[in-house]
């Protein structure tokens, strides 16, 4: 059966002025970004896990940022399994990273066209919210994926890592790499961005260990998800701590856009750079010795998970409830978590030893 008609008129479609080509944004909240947000998942009442798969079904992607590499892998394996399971594909989004009221306007069009479900990578926790709760009351499923909303604005989570696997390893990594010895700096995205800020939190936790009372965290620095902000704050960074060590980037972009910098100057290889990258992004930089490792998930498996979820939830499967249970295809079985997480699985470690075994 199709949803109940639209109650209200919702927000025009918002236009997509510019492409952003070498941005790539990897920004995320995890399961343990939400535990203080308050409020337990949106669910729909009981769940049939032997209920058939529904086909003909629409699903909606609305990433951070459209025409962005690492939002183009992850949409496109959702829009593989979508296709694998009958059902349709769409992308609409904004065109810059922090255009948060253009992807309330995308959420507000997605409702007005009755899709089954949407997926959405959310550039703020609060700011969706009103929307993503008026397409629930339209019988529209909400998965989010890659960044989180509060939990009682979405069905399910997809979240890539848990924060633990993502914040500490990356300290790990940086601190093997100068000697467990110097000063770093962390170069992120946006000031506002729930996942980059719990990342930010754990790190410093993980700092706190005596193991590394010898290195010295000078300055948390924010390139906006932005490749030029992100290549100009590395300068700056540099220019202000002329002693660092190292930078961690929890971001695609920054990673990429502080390895350009660096492989051009007259730090590289005696700065060391660590986060989160796509194996395409950074290979040329592992290869001429500019990065050494640095992390991530593989995007398009998240992608396609989200899509899963969604299908499940539109096919009464799942409801979102912690402990329910379903199948993922060819990825197995997944369980759902606290608050209607489902973590992804664990990150993957790049270097020079593994990087041509991935194309991403």
């Amino acid at each position: 059966m199709r949803k109940s008609s639209i109650r209200r008129a919702c927000a025009a479609l918002a236009a997509v002025t510019s492409l952003t080509l070498a941005a790539t944004a990897c920004g995320g909240t995890t399961k343990e970004d939400v535990k203080d947000e308050g409020g337990a998942a949106a669910n729909a009442g009981k769940a049939d896990p032997n209920a058939a798969t529904k086909k003909g079904l629409t699903v909606g992607f609305l990433p951070k940022q459209v025409n962005n590499p690492y939002f183009t892998v992850a949409d496109k394996g959702g829009e593989k399994a979508l296709k694998d399971l009958g059902s349709g594909y769409k992308e609409v989004g904004p065109s810059s990273a922090t255009d948060t009221a253009g992807q309330v306007s995308y959420v507000n069009t997605l409702t007005q066209q009755q899709v089954d479900a949407m997926a959405v990578s959310a550039q703020d926790p609060g700011a969706l919210c009103t929307a993503l709760k008026q397409a629930m009351k339209n019988d529209i499923k909400v998965v989010t994926y890659d960044s989180d909303t509060k939990p009682e604005c979405r069905n399910a989570f997809i979240s890539q890592a848990s924060a633990d696997d993502l914040g500490r390893t990356e300290v790990q990594l940086l601190a093997e790499q100068i000697g467990y010895k110097g000063e770093i700096a962390i170069l992120s995205a946006a000031q506002t961005a729930t996942n980059q800020n719990a990342w930010i939190e754990i790190m410093k936790d993980e700092l706190k260990n005596p193991k590394y009372k010898d290195i010295k965290l000078v300055k948390v620095a924010y390139g906006n998800d932005d490749a030029q902000q992100s290549f100009q704050q590395t300068q700056g960074l540099l220019q202000e701590h002329p002693n660092l060590k190292g930078i961690i980037s929890p971001t695609t972009v920054g990673i990429k856009a502080a390895a350009q910098y660096l492989s051009g100057s007259k730090y590289k290889g005696k700065v060391k750079l660590t986060g989160l990258g796509t194996p395409n992004d950074m290979r040329n930089y592992v290869k001429d010795g500019t990065v050494e490792a640095f992390e991530l998930w593989d995007p398009a498996k998240l992608g396609e998970l989200a899509a899963r979820t969604a299908v499940a939830l539109a096919s009464g499967q799942i409801s979102g409830k912690e402990g329910e249970t379903f199948k993922a295809g060819a990825m197995g079985e997944y369980t759902i978590g606290k608050d209607g997480v489902i973590n992804l699985g664990k990150p993957t470690v790049f270097n020079a030893k593994n990087i041509d075994q991935f194309n991403f």
